[in-house]
């Protein structure tokens, strides 16, 4: 079942000014809504089909999916913060490789059973800087529903997600930023990635 009290998406979000905000029945279903409920539709498969795949193979079945709908390389680039532009072009393609992996396994073993719930989309505003907000919520049997939010951005005519906001406010690279922070003091993109690899592996066991 999914496991929505994760310390992975502690952190703050800075109040985001909305220009327009237009629910998805009063206008043609937007590209950016279609990507989301498309990623939604693969996480209730893995849900319901957890236990016969297992961690690796949700791994599996999810790693596409995510990497259409997510800029792990821009979600990388936000999560190091400052620092990144000190990395040499090699350490920079390690982090991300080391970051989708990680994101990627974060997923395969978070949904891992399936226990009622289904999505749902409130809307879609368009930002004043040109990128969308996808407000959607899980609803889960016996409990209260869970906004989960998605902040897309264009990247090669494509509205992809850079970040995620759990119950509508509680931004994920922020919570990663200041775990990032640390680890980048300590040892830099060189020990950043390495301990990205080692989280993986034990998400994956």
């Amino acid at each position: 079942m999914i496991r929505l009290n994760r310390r992975a998406l502690l952190g703050a979000l800075a109040v985001l000014p909305l220009a327009s905000a237009v629910a998805p029945s009063a206008r043609a279903q937007s590209a950016s809504v279609q990507t989301i409920e498309a990623l939604h539709a693969a996480l209730l498969d893995i849900m319901k089909n957890a236990d016969r795949l297992g961690v690796r193979g949700r791994e599996q079945r999810i790693r596409p999916v995510l990497l259409r709908t997510f800029n792990l390389t821009a979600m990388a680039r936000i999560a190091c913060g400052r620092p990144w532009t000190d990395f040499t072009p090699a350490q920079q393609q390690a982090v991300v490789q080391a970051f989708s992996d990680w994101s990627i396994a974060t997923y395969a073993n978070r949904f891992d059973g399936f226990g009622g719930e289904s999505f749902a989309t409130d809307g879609e505003s368009d930002l004043p800087n040109g990128d969308h907000m996808v407000r959607t919520h899980i609803n889960r049997p016996n409990d209260s529903p869970v906004a989960l939010n998605y902040l897309m951005r264009q990247s090669e005519g494509q509205f992809r997600v850079v970040d995620i906001y759990l119950t509508g406010t509680i931004s994920e690279l922020a919570s990663r930023r200041a775990d990032f922070t640390t680890i980048l003091r300590d040892g830099g993109p060189d020990r950043l990635a390495a301990e990205l690899v080692r989280r993986t592996a034990d998400l994956l066991k």
